[in-house]
């Protein structure tokens, strides 16, 4: 593993949201959801999400999630994805989004 000083974390927006709309992405290659996240001063951002595994559509309305907020937005079929929403590969290669265990303002940033 590479190591990395303070000051590269840093530079990473890692930043908390709340989902508040939810749509199946059906022009995407793989299933996915177009998500808009409440990132409170940074307004509402886009992501598209290849959690359709293990999520549905109802139970992501209102779910913080931990989002990278500084990568350049890039076009995912006729979608603009703003953000990334974070999250880990478990036993069945199906993404479990990172969360927080107790609500916390939306667009707070991981210290």
């Amino acid at each position: 593993m590479q190591t990395i000083d303070f000051s590269d974390f840093q530079r990473i927006e890692l930043r908390i949201g709340t989902i508040i709309k939810v749509e199946f992405f059906s022009k995407a290659k793989k299933p996915a959801y177009k998500l808009w996240i409440d990132l409170g001063e940074l307004g509402v951002k886009k992501s598209s999400a290849q959690i359709t595994k293990i999520y549905q559509m109802e139970e992501l309305i209102g779910r913080q999630v931990l989002c990278v907020c500084n990568f350049e937005p890039k076009q995912i079929a006729d979608f603009m994805s703003e953000v990334l929403v974070t999250g880990f590969q478990n036993n069945e290669g199906h993404i479990v989004l990172s969360s927080v265990d107790f609500p916390v303002p939306n667009g707070a940033k991981l210290h």
